[in-house]
């Protein structure tokens, strides 16, 4: 039988603090479903969300283009709830629909000329090492 969502209500004081605290930091009602589902492993679910929340924020690298790099290696990855999720803080940081157009077209073309010279085992240039 697959795992069902741990709502807040049903979660244990650990993970209800981890959810708590993700509310407070995204600001909003509810924590996603995939939370809800690592949330079965409490150390897993406090492990990643203190580490997502160190990653992506603010630094060198502003959220805008932490969001849109996520969503590039999502869809890389083939992941599609994590692309729509973080598709969806891009655009509340700022992303319009050219740039996720602009993103889909860079990430189509370095998938496809990563598998081109993967396929030629192409030699780094000299100029490049």
């Amino acid at each position: 039988m697959p795992l069902s969502p741990i709502q807040h209500a049903d979660a244990s004081p650990a993970v209800r603090a981890v959810y708590d605290d993700i509310k407070a930091t995204r600001a909003v009602p509810d924590v996603n479903n995939f939370w809800k589902m690592i949330a079965h492993d409490p150390a897993t679910l406090k492990r990643t969300w203190e580490s997502l929340k160190e990653v992506m924020a603010p630094g060198a690298l502003d959220p805008l283009v932490k969001e849109m790099i996520f969503v590039a290696v999502s869809a890389t990855n083939g992941c599609s709830y994590c692309v729509r999720s973080h598709e969806a803080a891009a655009r509340r940081a700022g992303m319009t629909d050219a740039m996720f157009g602009e993103l889909m077209a860079v990430v189509g073309m370095a998938n496809e000329t990563n598998r081109l010279v993967f396929g030629y085992q192409v030699e780094l240039d000299e100029a490049l090492k």
